[in-house]
Formats: structure tokens, sequence, C-alpha cells
């Protein structure tokens, strides 16, 4: 199994908490960057993106631009957006199908998204900030891809991995995600018996002196 698919597998709570016994920087992107569907979940390295608005463009000049964005994402990532756009959608239906065929994991925004019932349709993990029908044709374009992005107060880096599910999204930097994903699956066996203890009456004090997880 793949270091992305091991991550995938654990949960980002669980993630924060060893990594904050390991004396790791936590970065959780904002809170307000959701999954379109509560089953929503990726793993796996980043490829970075930012853009900025450009009203001069015109609708060929933007819609190469953005399928040459797709063609640059590469298979077995997460491709992590920051638009420093807050009214457009900056990602779509046809965008999840071209990048799903590709093989990449997933596509997490600081912005907005439309077409949600085609992406949810194809089960393509997306989290984003707000859904909208407004497009990017003659008005925003990319500018940087495989660089550093600040989202949230928070430097994306292109080396790191990331984890996004119902609790939220969190980074790991790569030279140490082998080791974050080690720590999760056994701080998560090690709670699977303290859940077995709990369910068979074992009060959670004891358990815990027992498990030392909660």
């Amino acid at each position: 199994m793949s270091l992305a698919d091991r991550l995938e597998a654990c949960h980002s709570s669980v993630v924060h908490d060893v990594m904050k016994d390991m004396g790791l920087s936590i970065r959780v992107l904002p809170r307000t960057i959701l999954g379109l569907e509560p089953w929503m979940k990726v793993a796996g390295p980043v490829f970075t993106v930012r853009g900025r608005p450009d009203p001069s463009l015109d609708k060929h000049t933007s819609l190469f631009e953005w399928s040459g964005l797709l063609s640059k994402s590469p298979a077995g990532h997460v491709v992590v957006c920051q638009p420093q756009d807050d009214v457009r959608a900056l990602f779509g239906g046809l965008s999840a199908e071209a990048l799903k065929i590709k093989g990449v994991r997933g596509y997490i925004v600081d912005g907005g998204c439309r077409d949600i019932q085609a992406i949810v349709d194809q089960r393509f993990p997306v989290f984003a900030r707000y859904a909208t029908p407004i497009d990017i044709v003659c008005a925003w374009r990319a500018e940087a891809f495989g660089e550093p992005v600040a989202i949230g107060g928070h430097l994306v880096q292109p080396d790191d991995m990331v984890l996004a599910d119902r609790d939220g999204v969190i980074l790991i930097e790569g030279s140490a995600a082998e080791a974050v994903v080690a720590a999760a699956e056994t701080k998560m066996a090690t709670e699977g018996e303290m859940v077995k203890a709990i369910r068979a009456g074992v009060d959670p004090q004891e358990a815990y002196l027992k498990y030392r997880v909660f």
C-alpha cells in the first residue's frame, strides 16, 4: 500500500494528535474549507496552484489556460489551489472528470466550486469554501504551479502531504510523513482496543490508564 493510501486510511484528528505528540508544527487549513459531501476524503502529495483574477482575458485564452492547469496536474497528487479570488468557481464537473481519469486523487481550493452534483456523482473528492455558478471564463488565470501557496495563514509547500476529511484539512511536511503515518496507524490500533474496553464496560479512567489514549 502506498504512503498516500495509508494516510487516507487515517483520520485527520488522529494525525493532528500524533503530530502534536511528536512536537511537529501543526498546519490545519481554515475550517470553512469543507468536502462537498460529508463522505469525501482524500490524501496524498500536494500539487500547488496559485492564480489571480484577470478581466483582460478572452474566452479562448482563459479556457486554454484552464485546460493547461488540468494537464499539468500530476497523477497520484492532490491539487491544492490558492485562486486569490472570492467570486468565481475554481472547479467544476468536467474538470473533475478530467482529473479523475488522469489519476489525480482530489482537489482542494481556498475558494469556490460549481457543478456540485456532477462532481458528487463521480465520487471525486473536492474540498472548497462555497458554491457558485460563476465560472472563470474571461476572468481568471493560473500564474504559478508547484510553488508555495498561502492558505489561512499557513504555507502549503510542494513537498507536503495532505489529508482532508470530515474533521478538516491537515498538512504534513514531506520528510515527516512516513513517521507521522506510522504513528497514526499505531494510535488508531490502540484506540480500537480502547473502544473494545469501553464497550465491554471497563471504567473510562481505568481504560485510559491501560491504553493511554482517549
